[in-house]
């Protein structure tokens, strides 16, 4: 059985979307694609074919894939949290004492992670360490440089 898996309401939308575009979208255009790459005669030496079909195995691998996260996903309601306490769909803003500079999270289900845009997963080790925290908590960050962060401020990301 597989762990379930904590999403916000716009990562699960973006699962459910993408399942969508697959089986609609995908598996149709690889139909044609393997219809065309057939007719093209000898399928023992028909490279075109043999890329449409590893493609389709590719597409149903993802499909179901996805069907199975969507399965074990649990769909945080943002009305039963406390929006004080930092907890997966926040935002908090905190200083890094450590490093001497402020930064923004964006705490999301571990699927839903993006560095890069400030969106970290609720089992980092930044993540979980916040889990919980206030506004004015200090917390620690046990990682491979440990780290103290003082929370500034926490909200509710805008869905």
């Amino acid at each position: 059985m597989s762990e379930i898996k904590i999403y916000t309401p716009k990562g699960f939308k973006a699962l459910q979307d993408e399942l969508d575009y697959l089986e609609n979208v995908k598996v149709e255009e690889n139909k044609k694609d393997i219809s065309t790459a057939r007719s093209f005669g000898d399928l023992s030496e028909n490279s075109e074919y043999d890329e449409a079909k590893a493609e389709q195995g590719k597409i149903h691998a993802r499909i179901n894939e996805l069907k199975e996260m969507i399965a074990n996903a649990k769909v945080i309601d943002e009305s039963q949290i406390d929006s004080s306490k930092i907890s997966v769909g926040s935002i908090v803003k905190v200083f890094n004492r450590t490093r001497n500079q402020e930064v923004e999270y964006h705490i999301v289900g571990s699927y839903e992670t993006d560095p890069s845009n400030g969106k970290i997963s609720d089992s980092s080790p930044i993540g979980s360490a916040l889990l919980g925290a206030k506004e004015g908590d200090v917390v620690t960050v046990s990682a491979a440089r440990e780290q103290v962060l003082e929370v500034l401020s926490v909200s509710r990301a805008k869905e």
